[in-house]
C-alpha cells in the first residue's frame, strides 16, 4: 500500500449480493446486468467475473470495445453494445459473438443485409423509443416496422428493448405511460421477449418487469428508490491520506482564488486528492469528508491533485499527515457525496479516476 496514495477498495461480494437481490426481486424474469463505462467506473473485468460468478449471464455494454472486453473474461456470456454496432464492425461483431442492440430502421436494413451475405439469421436486439427521444426506432420508423414484418426475416430478435425515462421518480405518470406504449407496440409486432427495465424499473413491480430487466446502478450500491430507504448493499469505500497539516489564522486564506477566508484560529489538512481523481471541483466549499469520527467540511477549491479541509474541530491525535480521510464509506455514501456536489450517483462513480490504487475484496463463486 502507497500511504501517499487514494485507495479505492471494491466489495464485490456487495455486487454479487446487489444482483442476487435484483435477481430474487424481478423474478421471474431474467435480471441482466449494464456494466457500461468500465463497470460504472468500478472495472469491468473483475465486475463482471462476480456478476457471472452470481449467475449473470446477459451483459449491457455501450460499445463495441466494451463488449469485446467483456467478451475476452467471459466465453459464453450474452454480451450486447446499446450504442449498436458500425458496419465496419460487423465481421468481429460475429467472430466475437456479440450482440448488436439495433436502434433504426437503417440498422436493421444492414444488420439483415450482413447476414443475407453470410446465409445467417443474425441475433439482436431492436430498441424502440417509447418516450425518451434519445436512442431506439421513433414512432414514424416503428409504424414502418409494424407494417413491413417481413423485413426482420433475416434476424432472430432476441428481445424487444425500450427505456424509462424517470422510473427513479416514483410519482411520475410517464413511467406508465411509456409501459403501456410498449406493450402496444408489442401487440402489433413479432412475438419476442422484451425487456424495459432498469434499476429503479424493477421497483414498480411485476407488472413492469416483461422477460429481461437491465440493473446498472443499484448494482453497484447506488438508490435506485429516492426518498426511500436504500436496499442496496455499499461497494465502495474511498479513502485518501492527509499529506499536511497547518495551523492557521484569521485573515489568511485558503486554495486557488483564495475563495476561503480564515475568521478564526484553527487547522487545515491537505488531501491527496484532486479533481484529476474525479473528486469533483463542485464539492468544494460544499463537501465534506470524515476523519476518524469527525466530519471535516471542504474549504477553498478542490484543485487537480489536492483538497483542503478545515480539521480545527478535529483532534490533532486523529487528524495528522498519515491518516487517512473517509472520502466515500460508512455515512459518506455515494449517493451524499453526489448530493453535496450537486449531480447524480452515476457521475460520482463513473468519475471515480485512474490514479486511485485499487483493491478487490469479497468476491465469492455462485
Amino acid at each position: 500500500m502507497n500511504l501517499l496514495t487514494p485507495q479505492l477498495t471494491i466489495d464485490l461480494a456487495a455486487i454479487q449480493a446487489n444482483y442476487k437481490l435484483l435477481r430474487d426481486k424481478a423474478s421471474p424474469a431474467v435480471t441482466g446486468a449494464a456494466v457500461k463505462a468500465n463497470g460504472y467506473g468500478l472495472g469491468v473485468v473483475p465486475v463482471v467475473k462476480a456478476l457471472y460468478a452470481a449467475g449473470c449471464r446477459t451483459f449491457f455494454t455501450a460499445y463495441l470495445q466494451e463488449a469485446i472486453l467483456v467478451r475476452k473474461a467471459l466465453p459464453d456470456a450474452v454480451i450486447a453494445p446499446l450504442h449498436g454496432v458500425s458496419e465496419k464492425d460487423f465481421a468481429e461483431t460475429r467472430v466475437q459473438n456479440i450482440i448488436p442492440v439495433l436502434n433504426s430502421l437503417k440498422e436493421i436494413e444492414n444488420w439483415s443485409n450482413f447476414g443475407k451475405k453470410r446465409d445467417e439469421k443474425l441475433p439482436s436486439f431492436i430498441h424502440l423509443d417509447s418516450g425518451m427521444n434519445r436512442l431506439g426506432l421513433p414512432p414514424n420508423e416503428q409504424e414502418v416496422l409494424i407494417n413491413n414484418p417481413d423485413s426482420l426475416k433475416s434476424l432472430q430478435v432476441r428481445a424487444w428493448m425500450s427505456h424509462f425515462s424517470s422510473s427513479d421518480e416514483f410519482n411520475n405518470p410517464i413511467t406508465t405511460k411509456q409501459r403501456d406504449q410498449f406493450k402496444s407496440l408489442l401487440a402489433k409486432l413479432p412475438p419476442a421477449p422484451a425487456s424495459l427495465c432498469n434499476s429503479s424499473g424493477i421497483f414498480w413491480g411485476k407488472d413492469y418487469l416483461f422477460d429481461l430487466v437491465r440493473p446498472g446502478v443499484a448494482l453497484y450500491g447506488v438508490n435506485p428508490t429516492p426518498q426511500q430507504t436504500n436496499p442496496m448493499h455499499p461497494v465502495i469505500e474511498l479513502k485518501a491520506p492527509i499529506l499536511q497539516t497547518r495551523d492557521v489564522d484569521s485573515s489568511m486564506t485558503v486554495g486557488y482564488g483564495a475563495t476561503h477566508r480564515i475568521t478564526r484560529k484553527g487547522r487545515i489538512a491537505t488531501l491527496a486528492l484532486g479533481y484529476a481523481d474525479g473528486y469533483l471541483r463542485s464539492l468544494s466549499g460544499r463537501g465534506k469528508v470524515k476523519i476518524g469520527d469527525f466530519l471535516a467540511p471542504i474549504v477553498g477549491r478542490i484543485s487537480m491533485d489536492l483538497t483542503t479541509v478545515d480539521v480545527s474541530d478535529v483532534p490533532e491525535a486523529v487528524a495528522h499527515p498519515g491518516a487517512l480521510a473517509t472520502i466515500i464509506g460508512p455515512r459518506r455514501t455515494v449517493d451524499t457525496v453526489a448530493a453535496e456536489a450537486g449531480t447524480i450517483g452515476y457521475e460520482i462513480l463513473t468519475s471515480l479516476g485512474a490514479r486511485y490504487e485499487r483493491h478487490y475484496v469479497g468476491a465469492t463463486g455462485a
